[in-house]
């Protein structure tokens, strides 16, 4: 297993990963407005995403969004998406990735990762806690959408 950070001559490869884990999250293909947001991401250095390849092929990524902790007086990183194929799970993939986040992270100087998922995820939950990721069981999460 192969991971690297994308760069824009990788969007070509990474396209057709988000627009399925977008699909995932019950969207819409949208792979055009999926190429353009991930061109704008790269281009302003607004996120940094990591790339998973088999034997040469795309199997998944991972997007980190650079954020600040106003308690921990310091950077951190929200690991935002993480997305494996289906015919890729269960190979290191998804660990792989979560593993690269974490040393990325620490060569930045951040403080922590963070990530959220949906309840019934479990699959990427057990990954996460396997990978010593810890639920947060302080903390509500809310949000406004505008």
């Amino acid at each position: 297993m192969e991971i690297r950070q994308v760069t824009a001559h990788d969007v070509d490869l990474l396209v057709p990963l988000f627009d399925a884990y977008r699909m995932f999250y019950g969207q819409p293909s949208e792979s055009e407005r999926v190429r353009r947001f991930l061109e704008e991401r790269i281009q302003h250095s607004q996120s940094v995403l990591f790339l998973a390849l088999h034997d040469g092929t795309a199997v998944g990524f991972t997007q980190l969004y650079p954020s600040f902790t106003s308690m921990g007086l310091g950077p951190i990183f929200i690991l935002n998406d993480l997305f494996v194929a289906p015919e890729a799970r269960r190979h290191g993939a998804g660990a792989a990735l979560l593993e690269a986040a974490a040393k990325y992270g620490r060569s930045m100087g951040a403080i922590r990762l963070a990530l959220s998922t949906q309840l019934t995820n479990t699959t990427a939950q057990s990954l996460y806690e396997r990978a010593d990721w810890k639920r947060d069981t302080l903390f509500c999460t809310y949000e406004l959408k505008l």
